[in-house]
């Protein structure tokens, strides 16, 4: 197949574009941003535009026969540039897709839409209630697929737990700054909590199921997620075992910590934004059951194998980003007033 990839220059487009030119498909990247990945770079097309752009997606999309749609404007951006990013900019792809009858559209979505619920595992016939301009937009912009399909448009939603591997970095990188210098882990609350994650092969397997078993099957929406995890403390303790220096998780109180992180996010001396400092102490985890059983969905990685698994490749690469920053997932965020606290842990 010959398919467009929106955002591949971020963290899951380059891990899905190496995926799809393994097994042998054309692959042409649109983003924003430089694809600056010297293994591929000249095994597929670049475009460098935004999906905002009628004239760069109208020209992105001539000939293709599936779009996998992760371009996204994660949510440290401010709230304009989100709605334009993910609704506007969904809405402009998905329908010059249907006007050069592109044979998919696979939607990558989030479990943001969800918000923060009363009850897990949670099912995709739960109510949606997405929290801040992220979530919200989220929503917004599944409702513009679910429009084309029922205009006769395949258009397979996923929405994935967040997810990490190789090339991520983001907020776990302060967390895997702290392991390296041989620092604890503070925790909000107690840490007995369940929070799944899942590993970014995972879910490029089922991105490709949603690419290639039949329309009919695949034409729904489906949560993914690992199969196997525990609580926050015990699968980010496996990153402090490996790291090997003997430090522990540290819960901290969680009402003064949430308290404190919304006056530190307000001046800006804080990286963590509301639905991370929010959602760290509750349970979150949603039922696969429909990606195993439509999709045939079987991940390979426990929380605890993805963690460790984007540590060992955090720590093999720290020479090409440690001078880095920014607000993406490809660049560790800066820690702000937390590199002061870090000396505490």
């Amino acid at each position: 197949m010959k398919i467009l990839v929106t955002g591949g220059a971020g963290f899951l487009g380059i891990n899905l574009i190496r995926y799809l030119v393994e097994k042998q498909h054309e692959v042409i990247s649109l983003d924003i941003a430089d694809f600056d990945y010297a293994d591929v770079i000249d095994k597929i097309k670049i475009i460098k535009g935004d999906i905002r752009s009628y004239i760069t997606v109208e020209n992105a999309m001539r000939g293709i026969d599936a779009v996998v749609h992760s371009a996204a404007a994660l949510p440290l951006y401010k709230a304009e540039e989100i709605y334009s990013t993910e609704v506007k900019g969904t809405r402009l792809l998905i329908h010059e897709a249907f006007k050069q009858k592109i044979k998919r559209f696979v939607h990558i979505s989030s479990t943001a839409v969800y918000g923060i619920p009363d009850h897990h595992p949670l099912y995709e016939s739960d109510k949606l209630d997405g929290v801040g301009p992220y979530g919200k937009a989220k929503i917004e912009a599944e409702n513009v697929c679910i429009e084309f399909r029922q205009k006769g448009m395949c258009v397979p939603i996923i929405r994935p737990k967040s997810f990490i591997g190789p090339e991520r970095l983001g907020v776990f990188a302060l967390f895997y700054d702290w392991a390296k210098d041989g620092r604890g882990f503070p925790m909000i609350g107690s840490g007995n909590n369940r929070y799944q994650l899942l590993d970014v092969e995972d879910l490029c397997d089922s991105i490709y199921s949603c690419l290639t078993l039949p329309e009919k099957v695949v034409n729904d929406t489906f949560n993914v997620g690992a199969k196997e995890f525990t609580t926050m403390k015990e699968d980010y303790h496996a990153v402090l075992d490996y790291a090997g220096f003997g430090k522990k998780i540290i819960p901290l109180p969680e009402k003064p910590i949430i308290y404190t992180l919304k006056i530190l996010e307000a001046m800006k001396l804080s990286p963590l934004y509301k639905w991370v400092y929010e959602t760290a102490s509750k349970d979150s985890f949603v039922s696969i059951e429909k990606a195993e059983k439509v999709l045939g969905f079987k991940p390979k990685f426990s929380n605890k194998d993805a963690l460790i698994r984007n540590y060992k490749w955090y720590m093999d690469n720290l020479e090409y980003f440690q001078n880095q920053s920014g607000i993406s997932h490809r660049v560790p965020w800066k820690q702000g007033i937390l590199s002061l606290a870090k000396k505490f842990f």
